[in-house]
């Protein structure tokens, strides 16, 4: 399984347990085993090199069990479809956390021409709300 440019998970690493799923089906919803759960060493996985690892490993943390990444697929009525899905959300997930992070905001300051506009804007709803007359005026 290709994530992103970066690194392949060989289907090897991944496990996969099956079990009835709820939803839709007819007859046929209690007895197969369509829902697919999809388990994912990422803290153990020699597919992924060091740097990308503990990358994956710090942006997952709430989603990781002992280092195991589990992605439950159900929406589909056939195995193979729920297989499919579970997949290709491992993909999403891994290549998100695997991207480098957003570079850093250069700090700026506001111009001058907006500064005015909003000491205008300031005084313009002042000017509003003093030309509300009020019975506490006195």
């Amino acid at each position: 399984m290709v994530v992103g440019s970066r690194f392949v998970v060989p289907g090897a690493e991944l496990s996969e347990r099956f079990s009835r799923s709820s939803g839709p089906g007819g007859q046929g919803v209690n007895t197969t085993d369509s829902r697919v759960e999809l388990s994912f060493d990422v803290a153990a996985s020699t597919s992924i090199p060091e740097n990308l690892r503990a990358r994956i490993v710090e942006r997952l943390g709430g989603r990781l069990v002992d280092g195991v990444l589990t992605i439950a697929a159900s929406e589909h009525r056939s195995q193979l479809m729920n297989r499919e899905a579970a997949r290709e959300r491992l993909a999403v997930i891994l290549t998100e956390a695997s991207s480098p992070p957003p570079p850093k905001r250069r700090p700026t300051k506001p111009s001058r021409g907006s500064k005015e506009r909003r000491l205008a804007s300031k005084k313009r709803r002042s000017d509003v709300k003093k030309g509300r007359g009020g019975r506490y005026d006195d």
